[in-house]
């Protein structure tokens, strides 16, 4: 079964609202980014990855000043036959993502082209891998 393992939020100050995350919630920080794409801090509640971001690239068609939530990410078992599904359903591939040379190097998970856009423009990933701070799926755990 799918599962929603991540969370991207939009942010101007991602070390402020990460801090106010970990006070309030006592979520956990796993990583600080930087990248082409966005810098921020990478937070778990221990089921999910949520990535607090200041994005460099206007993804969601909102200006970079957009705050609130950006994306999510599903995790699949059958990452290529749900890439069809979402073609076959009308999502777009959105694959205008910059990145830099030694990225998969050091990047959390491998990078692909996994971002769609769906219905009224919404964006979100799939991955047939789990994000950071994200618990596996029932299947992988047994």
């Amino acid at each position: 079964m799918a599962r929603i393992q991540h969370l991207a939020i939009a942010s101007l100050d991602p070390e402020k609202q990460a801090a106010f995350y970990k006070e309030v919630f006592g979520f956990e920080e796993v990583k600080r980014i930087d990248n082409p794409r966005a810098r921020g801090v990478v937070l778990t509640d221990g089921a999910i990855n949520i990535s607090v971001l200041n994005f460099k690239q206007d993804q969601i068609d909102q200006g970079l000043d957009y705050t609130g939530l950006h994306h999510f990410g599903v995790f699949v078992e059958d990452l290529e036959g749900t890439a069809e599904k979402c073609l076959a359903n009308g999502a777009v591939p959105y694959s205008e993502l910059p990145e830099e040379p030694d990225e998969q190097k050091t990047n959390y998970r491998p990078k692909r082209s996994d971002k769609f856009k769906g219905p009224e423009n919404s964006l979100f990933d799939i991955a047939d891998h789990p994000w950071i701070g994200a618990s596996p799926s029932k299947q992988a755990a047994e």
